[in-house]
């Protein structure tokens, strides 16, 4: 039997945790023979209801769980990790203006990420959820300077799903029929659905996007606001943000830099930008397409990127410089 490896999840009394448990303790994300010890993150008044989390978790009876940790203390929680998801972040209310938003969670990721580096295993694979996602991974990874930056990735995979679904339902194919599509750039209503290098599996042959939708329009327009909207829209008719679909895109994310990706595939995900042949600005969590392999992603290169693509890519890094600069000028305070 293996080692069981130790997991962290933040915000662990919250709805995303609360979908996303079972698929760790069961064995979907770090694989079916892999033992796992669960580290449950939560502030102070949450601990009671993360009690019932804990409670309904033992009440599964699952072979693969060997011990649940509930804490509202980092040096409980980050110590000794091997993977850690950062679901736990301040959500913006009504009336907070986006720079205080950003001020009360690079608190929150300078604590969790300056931890990372007091506690944590070097390894450690760091998934960043917690919203603004990709400056709150930086702001994490900035605050662990000796776990590589390589490390440290943020969720895009929800918006790859969404993006991949509505391409799906459109070809009326499963959602296995598509393959490659991207997403670029930020986790928020400016990024970039990329559909020019997916490839559709239709009636037995691979057609690209474009040839299988016959819908340009639809694919420049409604496509990519859909899917930019989509969480908003989610809010909108739940009264609540996305926690099923972000739970199921956490362990796909997390599957595949353990397990690898396939072939020929590529999956999107929010990570360290650094002399890549795209032109994006270094020094951003920047999603990208990435293939991965031994635990180890790297950015799909060689991509063309014609002029409609080139502006929506530079619109979304100019939005992430912004929040990094807001950002790091509150870590100095």
């Amino acid at each position: 039997m293996l080692t069981p490896i130790r997991v962290l999840v933040t915000g662990a009394a919250g709805q995303i945790a609360y979908s996303l448990l079972f698929g760790i303790a069961k064995g979907d994300v770090f694989g079916k023979d892999q033992p796992v010890i669960l580290l449950l993150l939560d502030i102070t008044p949450m601990l009671p209801v993360l009690e019932g989390v804990v409670m309904e978790l033992q009440d599964c009876a699952l072979p693969l769980l060997r011990e649940i940790v509930p804490t509202d203390k980092e040096e409980v929680a980050f110590k000794d990790l091997d993977a850690a998801i950062l679901v736990g972040s301040m959500p913006r209310r009504d009336g907070m203006e986006r720079k205080d938003l950003l001020k009360a969670n690079v608190a929150i990721f300078k604590s969790q990420g300056t931890a990372l580096e007091k506690y944590a295993k070097k390894t450690v694979k760091v998934l960043v959820v917690g919203n603004p996602a990709n400056t709150n991974c930086l702001i994490a990874a900035k605050s662990a300077p000796s776990i590589p930056k390589e490390n440290f990735s943020c969720l895009t995979r929800l918006d790859h799903n969404r993006a991949r679904s509505q391409v799906a339902m459109r070809c009326s194919v499963p959602a296995t029929h598509v393959k490659n599509v991207i997403i670029w750039g930020n986790h928020s209503s400016t990024q970039y659905p990329d559909v020019h290098h997916c490839v559709v599996n239709k009636s037995g042959s691979e057609l690209a996007c474009f040839d299988a939708v016959k819908d340009d329009a639809w694919l420049k327009g409604e496509f990519i606001t859909t899917v930019q909207q989509r969480g908003a829209a989610v809010i909108k008719a739940r009264k609540l943000s996305s926690a099923m679909s972000a739970a199921k895109a956490i362990c796909d994310h997390m599957r595949d830099i353990w397990t690898g990706t396939s072939e020929g595939d590529f999956v999107s995900m929010g990570v360290y930008s650094t002399g890549n042949s795209y032109g994006v600005p270094d020094d951003l969590i920047y999603s990208f397409p990435v293939h991965i392999k031994g635990k180890s992603w790297k950015i799909v290169e060689g991509l063309d990127i014609n002029s409609f693509s080139r502006t929506k890519m530079d619109a979304t890094a100019a939005e992430l410089i912004e929040e990094r600069d807001t950002a790091v000028a509150f870590l100095g305070v």
